[in-house]
């Protein structure tokens, strides 16, 4: 990681001088704050229902964070590197630096604490990310729009076709069942058992074969940054038709679903589509109101936190995880980890409910890290991986 610092002293009313597109960033916050809050509730017991993922077809609110950032990549791809200056060969080396620096820190969270190669969860959420910032990135310097394009229609199609019409070994058809579908066989043969998912125990959700329709978001992601990238037509145009496509984009989604169910787990071609068509329409209207309007008003806390977007997830798992293994003794005189003892003590007692409680130390959580993450945006502070 490296840090970047320059000018100090902004207020929540600023605007930051920088060539990034602000309401990519805004956006990217608000998705990085929602994947905070998810995943760090007061008690994983007591969860409202949009806050958990779809037990298995279908989707929540949770199921779209991850490809929401996923297509942000894919849109950030096309501005970072669409400025880059330099031979190739050495802009390829960065980009694979970056990668293996992004999956080195998801492999580092699945080790810690315990560090045992035996075991050990190989996949995970940044090594997602790594691989499709890594595969996107090297089409983006390689090919065209057009050939991108033809490319996503492939993926999309061909995945479809692979977990629809080949037949699993050991099952001996093609189905779409949690543990005898072809995507979970690819991981239990590969990676096996002990490096994958734990509470899935025999497939992951991040595995080898759903990579692929993951490219696939990155891939929106790019062809969407190519167009906001357009200065041949008007902002008013860049985003109605960045809106008419984000329609028809999650339209067909809804309607791939009936043949191919929308399945985060999968990352079906269908979640594809929904997914990047609703990340799309997310995406226009931030633009248009950031952007184009330079409505400001409640933005910049959420540039705070996307512009140190891979530094606050990573933190934001690892602390969870020390305070989890530091042991106080609780009220009854029982052992219990600080975290459990700050909760119980200091933010679940006023509320009845325990959904509400659960909610508010997940919102603790992420108001914390903002008030870290404003100081850093205050003091210009970036870091980057």
């Amino acid at each position: 990681m490296e840090t970047s610092m320059t000018r100090p002293g902004l207020s929540l009313t600023d605007v930051p001088t920088s060539s990034r597109l602000l309401s990519l960033d805004a956006f990217r916050g608000l998705t990085v704050a929602a994947m905070i809050l998810v995943n760090n509730p007061g008690d994983w017991g007591h969860l409202y229902a949009p806050l958990e993922h779809a037990h298995w077809n279908g989707w929540t609110p949770t199921d779209l964070i991850f490809p929401f950032f996923l297509f942000i990549v894919g849109v950030s791809i096309t501005f970072a590197l669409g400025r880059q200056t330099g031979e190739q060969k050495a802009l390829v080396g960065k980009i694979i630096r970056r990668s293996a620096t992004l999956f080195l820190l998801g492999l580092f969270l699945n080790f810690f604490p315990k560090f045992n190669l035996l075991t050990v969860r190989i996949p995970g959420v940044l090594q997602r990310i790594a691989l499709v910032y890594l595969i996107c990135s090297l089409l983006f310097l390689n090919t065209t729009p057009r050939q991108q394009l033809y490319l996503l229609l492939a993926v999309l199609a061909g995945y479809w076709l692979l977990m629809t019409q080949i037949p699993v070994p050991g099952v001996g058809y093609a189905n779409l069942e949690p543990e005898t579908n072809l995507a979970a066989w690819l991981d239990r043969t590969v990676l096996t058992p002990a490096h994958v998912y734990k509470p899935a125990k025999v497939w992951d959700p991040e595995g080898i074969l759903s990579t692929l329709p993951a490219v696939g978001t990155g891939l929106l992601g790019m062809l969407t940054g190519y167009w906001l990238r357009r200065t041949d037509v008007s902002a008013a145009e860049r985003v109605a038709w960045l809106f008419v496509v984000g329609c028809l984009t999650t339209l067909a989604g809804l309607c791939w679903d009936g043949f191919f169910p929308i399945n985060k787990a999968l990352w079906t071609s269908s979640f594809v589509l929904l997914a990047g068509g609703l990340a799309m329409l997310g995406l226009a209207l931030f633009y248009w109101l950031v952007d184009v309007k330079q409505y400001r008003r409640g933005v910049l806390p959420l540039v705070a936190f996307g512009v140190n977007a891979i530094t606050v997830f990573f933190l934001s798992g690892l602390i969870p995880r020390i305070l989890g293994m530091i042991k106080v003794a609780g009220a009854d005189g029982s052992e219990v980890s600080v975290q459990s003892y700050l909760y119980r003590q200091f933010i679940a007692p006023p509320f009845s409910d325990p959904r509400n409680a659960s909610l508010a130390g997940a919102l603790t959580f992420v108001l914390i890290w903002f008030v870290v993450l404003w100081w850093l945006y205050r003091k210009n502070v970036i870091i980057k991986v």
